[in-house]
């Protein structure tokens, strides 16, 4: 699980983050984060926005105070553009569209968000970009932050992220369950998932700092390119 880093200046360093790996320390402290390892390298860091555990790609940490309230004011009054990609089941009825629906914390489950009048206001755009059986790859940007927005919005218009186990079926994606006349290799004991983490990826994140287009980002991971891959193929 190790980040590279997509672009830096004295200002700021861009990373791709792994799925898997946290992008700042949790309340309990015990597992590692993105955040801890930026530290090791540049001593001091700061937050600007975060990615979920398991989403892969690009976030931004500000390398001074000075930065990181410039830079945490941009995300806060919608200044930086923010692209996903994911992978959803189903298909959406209308190729495009906008979910735009205030988002709340769960009142009987920790850590759960869902869809609520009286939460924050939440607008995600979504793009149907291909049609892979009974599901679809989607293009998403985000308007706001807010905590799980994807995967919320997806869950509200019935098209949950796949191998999301928070707001979705957990199941991971298995090559025999798209492949007609599936076999498994005889040295195998059982058979390895073509995909078993959710499958969303912060693609692109472009603004203007100091007069200059920024814009950055992140391949897809090979998983999720293995996982497309099967499903052009077989569906």
């Amino acid at each position: 699980m190790k980040p590279e880093i997509i672009f830096e200046n004295e200002f700021f360093v861009a990373v791709h983050k792994p799925s898997g790996l946290l992008s700042i320390p949790d309340r309990m402290g015990k597992e590692q984060s993105l955040k801890d390892i930026l530290i090791e390298k540049y001593q001091q860091i700061y937050t600007v926005h975060r990615l979920d555990k398991d989403t892969s790609g690009v976030i931004v940490f500000a390398k001074d105070e000075d930065t990181h309230r410039q830079l945490s004011l941009m995300f806060e009054e919608r200044q930086v553009k923010k692209i996903y990609n994911g992978l959803i089941y189903g298909v959406p009825v209308h190729q495009s569209g906008t979910v735009d629906v205030p988002i709340i914390p769960h009142p009987g489950k920790a850590g759960i968000m869902t869809t609520g009048k009286k939460g924050k206001p939440a607008i995600t755009d979504y793009v149907v970009l291909e049609q892979l059986g009974k599901y679809a790859w989607m293009q998403f940007e985000i308007h706001t932050g807010r905590t799980h927005q994807i995967r919320v919005h997806m869950k509200y218009i019935g098209h949950s992220i796949v191998c999301d186990a928070l707001y979705g079926d957990a199941q991971p994606l298995l090559l025999s369950s798209i492949k007609r006349n599936f076999k498994m290799a005889k040295t195998a004991e059982e058979e390895r998932p073509l995909l078993n983490r959710l499958a969303l990826h912060a693609s692109e994140l472009s603004f203007v700092w100091q007069s200059q287009n920024i814009h950055l980002t992140a391949p897809l991971p090979k998983d999720l390119r293995a996982t497309l891959q099967q499903l052009r193929k077989w569906v």
